[in-house]
Formats: C-alpha cells, structure tokens, sequence
C-alpha cells in the first residue's frame, strides 16, 4: 500500500476523486481515505498545513494503516532561478530549516536524537518519479527541500535557507514526514510543484500547482506501485 499525504485539500482531491471502493476513517480530526488507484491499493490523508499535523498524520497512517512506502504530495515555493512556478522539486533529501540548537554547539539544522541535518528520500520512489516526470513535459529539479512551520516569503529568507541547505525549494511538512518516515524505517519521497517564486502570486497559482504535483503521483501509481 502506498500513503499519499498532503497538507491541504487542493493537493489531494485530483487523487481522491479517482479512487474507487472508497472508505473514510477519522482519526485525530483528520480524514485518511482508503481505496483503489487504478486497480492499486492507496490511503490519502490531508493532514492540515505544519510539521506537527504532518508528523501525526504520518505516525498515524504508519501505525493504523501499514503503508510501505510514504509520498508527500503539494505546493511548495523555489528557492532557485531554474524553478519557475508549475515546475516540480523532487527531495533528494530533507532538512527542516527552523531546527535551531546552535547555542549548545550544533550545527544548523541538526535533527536532535537522530544527529542528522538532512534527511535522504528512497531513491527507488524518485527515480520512478522523475521518470513520471520526464514523460509529462514538465520541467522538474532534484535537490533538498528545506521545512519550517514559516510562509516564506521575503527574498532575504528566502536566500539564507538556499545558502545555509543548499536547497531549492522551502515548503511547511515534507521533512517532518521524513523525519518520521525515518524513524519507523518507511520508505518516503517528497514531490512539489511551485506555487510561488520572486514576483508569483501563491494565491492565484497555488490550485494548478498542484494539480501537477498529482498528476505525477496518479502516473506514478498507475506504473510503479
């Protein structure tokens, strides 16, 4: 069974609205969907904007629904020239840029009790995902997403989390879902089509954004899952 979660309802309704046999448990004020995907066996949860819901929407679904393999799928905004809104990020790896305990010798970013920084996503999932995203034409880069409960939105934040990470695109739950992933040894992936970039407008782009991003995911669960 593949899990599919998503911070909001734009991002996962595409795929929900597809799913056959469906069935809806409410665990913690959240909806996780069970079903079909052309033919394959899927649960979609929307787990609400943040890495606290996203974390105990995964932990749930990990304990309640048995997942193999865990996709974050949504919007997310670039961190880099060459990606343009409705362009897609795909994480390499995870980093959650508001982990902060520098004042005690860490460095920046350090993930406390697993001493990691960044966080690698399976790369049998992004391989078929890139592969996805080669055959629809649209453009895509391969890097790390950088996670914060913050909207960024100044260029001045903007460009420290790209120096500081290395990363080309920020967004509010994938590196809580890895983290969590992680630590229940679940495979996991990260997809994000941009919804804002210098000068974009998230409110008016942020619906076809994602769009693309699950599109992406229906292709790769109609092939590889």
């Amino acid at each position: 069974m593949t899990g599919i979660i998503c911070a909001m309802t734009i991002e996962a309704e595409g795929i929900i609205s597809e799913m056959e046999n469906k069935e809806v448990t409410v665990i913690s004020g959240i909806e996780y969907t069970v079903g079909k995907l052309y033919g394959k066996d899927v649960v979609v949860a929307v787990c609400g904007v943040g890495k606290v819901f996203a974390a105990a929407c995964t932990q749930t679904m990990i304990l309640k629904f048995a997942p193999t393999e865990i996709i974050n799928v949504g919007v997310a905004g670039s961190l880099v020239a060459d990606l343009k809104v409705f362009d897609v990020a795909v994480a390499r790896d995870l980093c959650q840029h508001d982990m902060d305990t520098t004042s005690i010798g860490d460095p920046i970013g350090l993930l406390s009790g697993i001493k990691k920084v960044k966080l690698p996503a399976c790369e049998r999932i992004n391989k078929a995902l890139i592969e996805c995203l080669k055959s629809s034409g649209l453009n895509y880069k391969e890097g790390t997403i950088a996670s914060g409960d913050q909207f960024i939105a100044e260029r001045e934040k903007k460009n420290w989390i790209r120096d500081t990470f290395d990363a080309v695109a920020c967004e509010m739950e994938g590196g809580s879902v890895a983290q969590i992933c992680y630590i229940n040894g679940v495979d996991f992936a990260v997809l994000r089509a941009i919804s804002d970039e210098e000068g974009g407008d998230y409110a008016v782009f942020a619906k076809k954004a994602a769009e693309n991003s699950a599109m992406i995911i229906k292709e790769y669960i109609r092939n590889n899952a």
